[in-house]
Order: structure tokens, then C-alpha cells, then sequence
């Protein structure tokens, strides 16, 4: 069915544009034209994104910092195994998939951290990337209390996370 649907829309917005009068090449072009511009406009931010991800997770500083922090982590029930997953979910979706995916063939889905991990995933956004590709498409630029209310609402998604898998399945 999905196969269909795309050429369906397609052949429906061409007799749709055929029966309003509508000239659909040079409004298929002018659509092309803006989405050229939009892509330009936020290149910049999406390749500082790549770059600043990769400098993060070449580094292993994430996993330096759950080391240094394990004794307080041990306290808190939670696996400085599942940090780096923490700490990169709101920046990228994709590096945090990586990381989780990870993190369940290291310990596998069942695991403790397993299961940890995976309502982290599921739970968490991307909050600093929405905010840097979503606000800098339409160019704010004052996101102070936007980032700081989607990092506490991340924040309360790992603790949260915690005491579900806890209540749930120890």
C-alpha cells in the first residue's frame, strides 16, 4: 500500500492543479526555489551540529565523565553505563541510537541497563538539536528558556525512567 501512495498523492495534486488552473511547473519550481533557500540557511547550523557530535563522541569524554561520576551514580541506581545515551540524546537522535544500540548488544535488552536504556531512548528528545535546526529555520534566537525547560523536561525523563524500570521489574 505504501508503494501506492506516494504516486497517488502525486497524480492527485497534478489533477487537482489541473482543475483550479494552476501553472503546476512554475509552482513546482518556486517550491524548489524556497527549499534551495531553506537549505542554505541552515546548513551552517546542522554542519556545526555534525561537527561539534563527532568532536563529543571521538573523544570519549562521555565515558570519562561516567567513570568519574560512578560512585555517585551507584548511589543514585543508576548504570554510569547508560551516561553517554543521557548525555547525547538531547543533542542527536542518531549518535543517541548508536549509543543505544550499543549498549543492548553489550548487555543485552533484559539487562537492567538494557532496560534502562531503552525507556531512555524512548522517552528522551533531541532538544537541543530541535532547537537549533526548528528556532534557526525561522531565525529566534533568544531559546534561553526553551532549552532549559526541554533539558529539565529530558532530566525528568531519565529519573523517571529509573523509578519506572524499578517499580516494575525490581
Amino acid at each position: 500500500m505504501s508503494n501506492y501512495l506516494v504516486p497517488i498523492m502525486v497524480v492527485f495534486i497534478i489533477i487537482y492543479g489541473l482543475y483550479k488552473k494552476i501553472d503546476i511547473f512554475d509552482t513546482f519550481i518556486e517550491g524548489v526555489k524556497e527549499g534551495i533557500n531553506v537549505t542554505f540557511k541552515l546548513f551552517p547550523t546542522i554542519f556545526a551540529m555534525v561537527i561539534a557530535i563527532t568532536i563529543l563522541t571521538n573523544s570519549n569524554i562521555l565515558l570519562d565523565i561516567g567513570k568519574l561520576l560512578n560512585p555517585l551514580f551507584k548511589f543514585l541506581s543508576f548504570p554510569s553505563e547508560v551516561l553517554p545515551l543521557a548525555l547525547m540524546k538531547p543533542v542527536s537522535g542518531s549518535s543517541s541510537i548508536v549509543i543505544l544500540n550499543d549498549i543492548l548488544s553489550r548487555y543485552h535488552p533484559d539487562s537492567y541497563i538494557g532496560r534502562i536504556s531503552s525507556v531512555i531512548g524512548g522517552s528522551t528528545d533531541t532538544t537541543i538539536y530541535i532547537i537549533s535546526l526548528y528556532f534557526g529555520s525561522i531565525g529566534i534566537k533568544k531559546i534561553k528558556y526553551s532549552l532549559v525547560v526541554g533539558l529539565i523536561a529530558d532530566l525528568l525523563c531519565i529519573i523517571i525512567s529509573i523509578i519506572v524500570i524499578n517499580i516494575l521489574f525490581y
